[in-house]
Order: structure tokens, then C-alpha cells, then sequence
């Protein structure tokens, strides 16, 4: 019986139509392991806008479509 590397464990997601490995398990752990602003950065997840404070919440699966794009402020 093979032991599963808890380390090399994870799901492929598709980010901004590239699929891309990654150990994430939720939005918000995916933007900090991208080292990207969290504040500065609008996220979707298949299609649905996921807000800075849900990010934490957002579960994520293998093949779910991530969208990043920078927020429009203003009106």
C-alpha cells in the first residue's frame, strides 16, 4: 500500500482560463500562496463574484474556474 504525501496532495484549478496545480483548499489560501494583494485583487469563482470577506469560506475543488481581475472603483 502506497502512503499519500500530505505535501503533494492537491487539485488543479483553471485560472484565467490556465490550468494551474495547487495545494489550496480555499480561495483565500490560494491569493496568500500567489503572494498576491489581497485588497487590491476582485476574485469569481465559476462565474460567481467572491468578495474579499467570503474568500476564507469559498471552498475550492478540482476544475473550479478562477477569474482575478483588479476592482473598478467609482461610480
Amino acid at each position: 500500500m502506497n502512503a499519500v504525501n500530505p505535501i503533494s496532495v492537491g487539485i488543479a484549478v483553471i485560472v484565467n482560463g490556465v490550468a494551474q496545480p495547487t495545494p489550496a483548499c480555499t480561495l483565500a489560501a490560494w491569493v496568500d500562496a500567489q503572494g498576491l494583494q489581497a485588497d487590491a485583487l476582485a476574485t469569481a469563482v465559476n462565474g460567481q463574484f467572491v468578495s474579499l470577506t467570503q474568500r476564507a469560506q469559498c471552498v475550492l475543488a478540482d476544475g473550479d474556474a478562477i477569474v482575478t481581475f483588479q476592482p473598478i472603483e467609482g461610480g
